[in-house]
């Protein structure tokens, strides 16, 4: 496609010499402009590809992908209603949950906890727990005032494994002296990191028996937690289980449902954040266009004895086209290769940012999960680095076509 001749003189016009320092300098600025552009494009679409990842993968590692609720009061007969749900196509998994709010105290300290009262066999299978934990595990929870809490809730309320924590229900019971706090104590047999805050810091799990006395539910149990196949496509199971249900006065509810603007915003942040970033890469080409025209004027004459030589004017339009394509190709390639870098190994240069400067640079609290995610998409990194090659070799038409439509007597004249 290119010559020899052609990419030669290319590459020498990229070489200034002492007296073309300048040219040399803008071409650099270009070149780190392109690679810096690159480098931020994929970092910020990695993490927020982590960010999406590592969110849904607790989100529905916790609970249910789908959920049945009562709309009147405590579902009674769950036990048939489960086994059907079992049976349906793409579920693989089932259990009656009691959910529910209570304030837990210990050690003079008080905190809102979500109470989840579980089957020990149905907690057994769930992974995002068992796997996690840090101290204990599931033997003791067979135990009636067994309960198993978040590592960041233990924290909040210096409790170890074996120590006792009390329940206080939201609604109190009344008695001839009015109503009285509704209040339970549970023992401390496991302790889970899961590493999202908002589970580590609020979640208890006490057996199912318990729950129900707890809150007052008799034999009924808040819903029922549904595990599918394919959690991404819950849709294509929703419609049978509604099916199932249909003419029972309960509801069918989905964790898109239940976390629709969490996830709508981290989208909307994630498009915005590529159009911005996408901005400093087309500044970075408009550098190669400022760069390529004062390399045409300062070439002139270079340009004119070329042209008398036999050059024709495709020749010097490649020759200039081949420069500026070159700081493009090479910023992208060296931004491609930074930003995979960086992004692989984010978690690890947080550390040692913070260990440095002594500053929290990622507070669990405010950002969800315990550590900095990155999720590198390899078709989004070809997009990122397409996009840079398309603009710097649209910003070098314009200077090279210039340099092709030079009158060799003209630039020979002035000079």
């Amino acid at each position: 496609m290119f010559s020899a001749f052609e990419r030669f003189v290319a590459f020498r016009y990229l070489r200034a010499r002492r007296q073309e320092g300048f040219i040399s300098v803008t071409a650099w600025f270009s070149f780190l402009g392109i690679a810096l552009g690159v480098a931020a494009l994929i970092i910020v679409m990695s993490v927020m590809n982590g960010f999406r990842h590592e969110l849904l993968h607790k989100i529905i590692g916790m609970n249910g992908h789908l959920a049945v609720y009562s709309n009147t009061g405590p579902l009674l007969d769950f036990d048939p209603l489960t086994d059907d749900v079992k049976k349906l196509r793409g579920i693989t998994g089932a259990n009656p949950i009691v959910e529910g709010q209570a304030m837990a105290t210990a050690h003079e300290n008080a905190t809102g906890v979500i109470v989840h009262g579980m089957q020990p066999s149905d907690l057994g299978v769930r992974k995002s727990i068992t796997d996690n934990f840090v101290m204990g595990n599931m033997t003791l929870f067979d135990r009636p005032n067994a309960a198993i809490i978040g590592k960041r809730l233990a924290e909040k309320l210096n409790l170890i494994l074996g120590d006792k924590m009390t329940l206080v229900a939201p609604e109190g019971n009344a008695t001839a002296f009015g109503t009285m706090p509704r209040t339970r104590t549970f023992e401390i047999a496991g302790v889970f990191d899961a590493g999202m805050f908002q589970y580590d810091s609020t979640f208890v799990f006490v057996p199912l028996p318990s729950a129900q006395k707890f809150f007052q539910l008799g034999d009924g149990v808040t819903g029922i937690e549904i595990f599918t196949e394919n959690p991404e496509n819950v849709d294509l199971y929703k419609g049978e289980i509604q099916a199932l249900v249909q003419g029972k006065d309960v509801r069918v509810f989905d964790w898109q449902q239940a976390n629709k603007d969490f996830f709508s915003t981290i989208t909307v942040e994630r498009n915005v954040m590529f159009i911005i970033l996408t901005l400093i890469i087309l500044v970075a080409s408009f550098n190669v266009i400022s760069t390529l025209i004062m390399l045409v004027k300062d070439k002139g004459r270079d340009i004119a004895i070329l042209r008398t030589m036999g050059a024709t004017q495709g020749m010097m339009m490649r020759v200039f086209f081949i420069a500026g394509s070159s700081i493009g190709a090479l910023g992208a390639f060296v931004g491609a290769l930074f930003g995979l870098l960086f992004s692989w190994n984010i978690d690890s240069i947080r550390k040692f940012v913070e260990f440095l400067s002594g500053a929290d640079l990622f507070r669990a609290e405010i950002r969800f999960l315990s550590k900095l995610p990155a999720r590198v998409d390899p078709y989004e990194v070809t997009l990122v680095v397409a996009i840079a090659l398309l603009l710097t070799f649209l910003a070098s038409l314009y200077p090279a076509w210039r340099a092709s439509r030079l009158d060799p007597v003209e630039a020979l004249r002035y000079e």
